[in-house]
């Protein structure tokens, strides 16, 4: 909660590699002599009141590496050419502001950014031609801002791009067919009237193939009568729509980005009547069944709501806004809703989301079915989900117009695609924090009841406690330690009034290794299959003693495994103040998963 203006004498501290000052309340301006701190890696001034323009001096510090983020503050004016000099940077977020003008060309010479977040400014133009030499780029967000013409090919050829969102921008002309366009998944381009073509999951209208008429042919027989039946045909095709829309008791909630509302019968054929052999999962309020939507043969989870069940009615609607507002590439998305009456005349409601190939993170960590009996999770594995997880969850947290509490964090909520790429599910108890805050009648309900399942709640709901991000990082903890440890926090083995947090706790650090899943230690045991990779190289292999690298080997995977730990009880603790924001949680996993895998 710092208020007031940033000190100019920052500056002084010369030998500053990172500086931390995001969600507090500095206002004024950024001072340039932030910019004396020459190996400065990683700046962070988000989430506060600053104003101005951002100082030349600054955005050309060729020191900064890591990340630079000044999202969500009132910052003005034109991103400066000098941006060019951040060569070696992996991120840059300055979105949230109102910054204007075009992009700089020199924005191109950052050709180490991973990550680039322009989202909600007033940026115009076209994305520069520079952008090519932008080879690392994973993520592109641009959405929310000015900008026109084409969406350029070159953007197709970036391989590593996975998520690009041009949403809300007036770019037209036709869709490229290459790379991230045809992943459906990866790629938002809702509020853009004037796109066509691309793949058919994009719904977007076909695009002409009639060049530009010249003013002289204009008014010629062979452009008037096609554009007199193209109209004809419009307007047949309208007329045919609406009157399809009358008859159908379909709706979807308003979000651009799902398609079009599957009715109750296509639903019903998808899931076989929802048959049993179809039932994947169930929940507090209904089941999810396993689908093929016979239009166009997409495999989908249909989570069927049970408007028996007390609040179920309001869990649809709460899962709805969470996720027509959200999007990730560790958030399950959803494909479409529907609100009908089935074959008795009865509500119906139901949310169609992508199907995960590998199931939930609980069947995984609890085998039961024999599919998972035979499978375990490496320790990388369960190093990359938590990540993901911890990434879901700072973006809701930090990330979102509105931050959003998902409330119900636990491993059966977490699935799993092709890639073993963890997804968070579920957002039927989210919550808007500023809903929370605004309305008093409703924060009073909120803080009335408990909130989440059974031994991932944070124990400040239970006492009447207002709903927070705080206590999603607490069931983040709570996961954490039972992914590593393998034991559910309401497992009978803990013994009587011992939680998973203090069972954690009296082994730490000395006997971790006693606690931790008997799995990862027999995966520790198998490290000298490694032996495998010099085969064909004898002489290469380094002369190590065999027992020397086995002892080697176990010492690191105690560190990582004490270090993991150590997150899952900070994030876990009694009091809120004494948790970790997510935002710190990612980058100190990400830490101790890099240093795992250079063993």
């Amino acid at each position: 909660m710092f208020s007031g203006r940033i000190p100019s004498s920052l500056g002084n501290l010369t030998s500053l590699t990172r500086l931390y000052m995001h969600q507090n309340s500095f206002e004024g301006s950024i001072p340039p002599t932030l910019a004396n701190c020459q190996t400065l890696l990683v700046l962070n001034l988000s989430g506060n009141n600053i104003t101005g323009a951002i100082p030349r001096e600054l955005i050309g510090l060729s020191s900064l590496s890591i990340y630079l983020g000044m999202a969500n503050n009132h910052l003005t004016g034109a991103l400066p050419q000098q941006v060019g000099k951040l060569a070696n940077l992996a991120e840059l977020d300055v979105s949230g502001n109102q910054l204007s003008g075009d992009i700089p060309s020199a924005l191109g010479n950052c050709i180490m950014l991973e990550r680039l977040c322009l989202a909600h400014n007033k940026f115009e133009g076209t994305i520069p031609e520079s952008f090519k030499s932008l080879r690392s780029l994973e993520e592109m967000d641009i959405s929310s801002n000015n900008f026109s013409g084409q969406l350029p090919e070159f953007i197709g050829k970036l391989k590593f791009l996975k998520n690009l969102n041009v949403s809300n921008n007036n770019f037209k002309g036709e869709l490229p067919k290459e790379g991230i366009f045809l992943n459906a998944s990866g790629l938002s381009i809702l509020g853009n009237g004037g796109l066509c073509g691309g793949i058919p999951q994009l719904s977007l209208p076909p695009c002409s193939n009639s060049k530009a008429h010249s003013s002289r042919g204009l008014l010629a027989p062979k452009v008037v009568i096609p554009v007199a039946c193209a109209l004809a045909f419009i307007i047949a095709l309208s007329c045919f729509i609406v009157a399809r829309s009358r008859r159908k008791p379909v709706t979807s909630p308003s979000h651009k980005d799902w398609k079009m509302g599957v009715s109750y019968l296509e639903l019903v054929e998808s899931t076989n009547g929802f048959s049993m052999d179809n039932l994947i999962g169930t929940g507090s309020f209904g089941s999810v069944y396993k689908g093929i939507i016979p239009s166009d043969g997409t495999v989908v989870a249909v989570k069927v709501l049970n408007l028996q069940q007390e609040g179920a009615s309001r869990s649809f609607i709460s899962e709805c806004n969470a996720l027509r507002s959200i999007r990730h590439r560790n958030l399950l998305k959803i494909i479409t809703a529907c609100s009908s009456i089935d074959n008795q005349g009865n509500d119906f409601k139901s949310l169609v989301f992508e199907y995960m190939v590998n199931g939930s993170l609980d069947a995984w960590l609890h085998p039961i079915d024999k599919q998972y009996q035979s499978k375990r999770l490496s320790l990388k594995q369960r190093l990359n989900i938590a990540i993901d997880i911890a990434s879901a969850l700072d973006y809701l947290h930090h990330h979102c117009d509105t931050s959003i509490v998902h409330c119900d964090l636990k491993p059966s909520n977490v699935l799993l695609d092709e890639d073993m790429v963890a997804h968070v599910a579920d957002f039927g108890l989210a919550r808007f924090l500023l809903e929370a805050t605004d309305n008093p009648s409703q924060s009073q309900t909120m803080s009335a009841g408990l909130r989440g399942s059974i031994g991932y709640i944070p124990p400040e709901y239970g006492m009447g406690g207002e709903v927070t991000i705080l206590g999603d990082v607490y069931s983040f903890g709570i996961l954490l330690l039972e992914m590593f440890t393998g034991k559910r926090p309401t497992d009978e083995m803990l013994g009587d009034g011992i939680s998973i947090h203090n069972f954690t706790e009296l082994a730490m650090p000395d006997h971790a290794m006693d606690i931790v899943d008997p799995s990862l230690l027999i995966e520790g045991e198998d490290a000298d299959a490694n032996d495998d990779k010099y085969r064909n190289e004898i002489q290469e292999k380094p002369i190590t003693n065999r027992h020397d690298r086995g002892r080697v080997q176990g010492r690191k995977l105690e560190e990582c495994l004490v270090s993991v730990m150590h997150i899952g009880l900070a994030c876990s603790a009694i009091s809120p103040g004494e948790r970790m924001h997510m935002n710190v949680v990612v980058n100190k996993m990400k830490a101790i998963r890099d240093s795992f895998m250079k063993l």
